[in-house]
């Protein structure tokens, strides 16, 4: 029994080896004109209008590791307060301070819409809190 497992395990062992270097093998085989097309696209330049021209490139290489679909640039206390009111949450003065009634409107705001309620204004509340800062007060940015 043992010796059945040995050459079992052996080969698997082998066998998998065999296939890792099918792979490389393959990779080894592309052609030397197919490395250089690869290269020439890169290397070709896109012109702009106005603009310096790119190559494929460098156009890659511009693009950030971190990119995020929403980019999150933390909201002022009165950026959040007419937002709020856009929305019909707060009905206070819009002063920056966020009390107790703008805690309130802002939970209020997370229940009503899905989000975690917590009572602050991060990444996710902000994304669906900021479509009401430029509407007119007590109208929806989701029924535009």
């Amino acid at each position: 029994m043992k010796k059945i497992a040995f050459i079992v395990l052996a080969l698997t062992l082998v066998c998998g080896c065999s296939k890792k270097q099918e792979v490389l093998d393959s990779e080894q085989a592309m052609s030397g004109e197919e490395i250089n097309v690869v290269t020439d696209v890169e290397q070709q330049a896109i012109p702009l209008a106005g603009e310096e021209a790119i190559t494929a490139k460098s156009a890659v290489e511009a693009i950030p590791l971190e990119t995020e679909p929403f980019e999150y640039i933390k909201p002022s206390g009165e950026e959040i307060q007419t937002a709020l009111k856009n929305a019909g949450y707060y009905s206070g003065p819009i002063d920056g301070d966020i009390g107790p009634k703008t805690k309130k409107a802002i939970e209020d705001f997370q229940q009503a819409n899905g989000l975690a309620v917590d009572g602050k204004v991060g990444r996710k509340t902000w994304a669906v809190l900021s479509k009401s800062l430029n509407t007119a007060p007590g109208t929806s940015a989701q029924s535009e």
